[in-house]
């Protein structure tokens, strides 16, 4: 056999193994793991969802929504059922957030799963912020992205010292999703746009004070809290909050500590108050301190289309219903999945890890107003309905 016939047939192989990873990525994304990816149990009082997906931070896929959504559903229904806990299996992570490297991956093979994913991810978000029964995320750990939709729209989120939050999407070429539009703009002043917009990560009791978690629980004492939880009988709403209440007064960690951004939130207010995201540069800029210079320095690697959805999205989503602003979402990521800076954003930070995205356009001038128009056009038939 010539040299050329067996590079010939080498090359053939590695194509065959490229295609196949992609395969083996999409199966393990639509059926379980040999262990289950998401543990569904009734226990004493309660309904118990653990994510179960350690090893990769508990990242959320389709076969996993697919399982949570009908459960929460019949739980809210059930009258044995009197509360509904979420956390995350490992210690290391809540959620991590969704895993989009699939859904990437799946489109570039041509394989659309991204219509299906964030439908009904959006639709589980929904069914969170609606929920009838109490729902308590246990928020311990990385808590990104699609984590923060599982939690968020929730009525108890308990954060620990080990909790660390963050919507960091315009670094991927993507928008603060699940819900972002919706909670983000109603944080104190313009924090949500601050967070939305620069992916900032807060730690611990921050994520309390910043009203992202309702309740601070020390993480030695959180198995503790929830064997209460389930131990009560037939607890109202008022019962599960004054053992939540109870915890978090006695959690020690940090008590004393003032958020983070305390000294930085007259600036964040009177920066982030802007428009555009032009005009927010410009009163970075304007202002000079290092924290604004610092804040410059990240928006500038930022997805420019990603900026410029987002400080809309949040702005219309100010005054809109969580049910109105997932359809506004659900246009968005599908224009996104369209487009240049999502698959590119997540190459350079997921796969190829060589953080150097080449955003296309690469400047904010380049970004016209019937680009953005497009993205938050409706998509007929194929809207997201409730």
């Amino acid at each position: 056999m010539g040299q050329r016939e067996v590079w010939r047939i080498m090359s053939r192989f590695n194509a065959f193994k490229r295609t196949n990873t992609i395969l083996h990525h999409l199966r393990m994304s639509k059926h379980t793991d040999a262990a289950e990816d998401v543990l569904l149990e009734k226990k004493g009082c309660a309904g118990v969802i653990t994510l179960n997906r350690p090893k990769f931070l508990n990242a959320l896929t389709l076969n996993m929504i697919q399982k949570i959504y009908p459960q929460l559903k019949k739980w809210e229904q059930d009258p044995e059922t009197f509360l509904i806990i979420i956390k995350g299996a490992g210690g290391k992570a809540f959620c991590a957030g969704g895993d989009i490297r699939v859904i990437s991956e799946a489109e570039k093979a041509k394989q659309k799963i991204a219509p299906v994913f964030f439908r009904e991810e959006y639709m589980l978000n929904n069914a969170v912020g609606s929920c009838q029964k109490p729902y308590v995320a246990l928020i311990h750990g990385i808590t990104m992205g699609g984590g923060v939709g599982l939690s968020v729209h929730g009525q108890f989120r308990v954060a620990t010292e080990k909790c660390l939050f963050a919507m960091p999407e315009t670094a991927i070429g993507l928008f603060p999703d699940v819900g972002g539009g919706y909670f983000l703009p109603r944080l104190q002043g313009k924090l949500g746009y601050f967070l939305a917009l620069t992916g900032f990560r807060l730690k611990g009791r921050d994520v309390y004070r910043a009203g992202i978690a309702t309740h601070f629980v020390d993480s030695e004492k959180l198995a503790m809290l929830e064997e209460d939880l389930l131990a009560l009988k037939s607890p109202s709403k008022e019962n599960i909050a004054s053992v939540l209440e109870n915890y978090h007064t006695e959690s020690k960690i940090d008590r004393d500590k003032s958020f983070i951004l305390e000294e930085h939130m007259d600036k964040i207010n009177s920066c982030f108050s802007a428009n555009t995201v032009e005009e927010i540069i410009e009163n970075l800029q304007q202002d000079g301190s290092s924290f604004a210079l610092e804040q410059l320095k990240v928006i500038n690697k930022m997805s420019p289309t990603s900026l410029k959805i987002t400080l809309r999205q949040l702005m219309e989503g100010s005054s809109k219903t969580l049910q109105e602003v997932l359809t506004m979402e659900y246009r968005l990521s599908q224009a996104c999945m369209r487009g240049h800076d999502f698959h590119e954003g997540v190459r350079a930070v997921l796969i190829d890890k060589d953080q150097s995205p080449k955003w296309k356009p690469a400047d904010l001038k380049e970004v016209t107003e019937e680009d953005l128009n497009n993205h938050f056009k409706s998509l007929g038939s194929s809207d997201l309905k409730f």
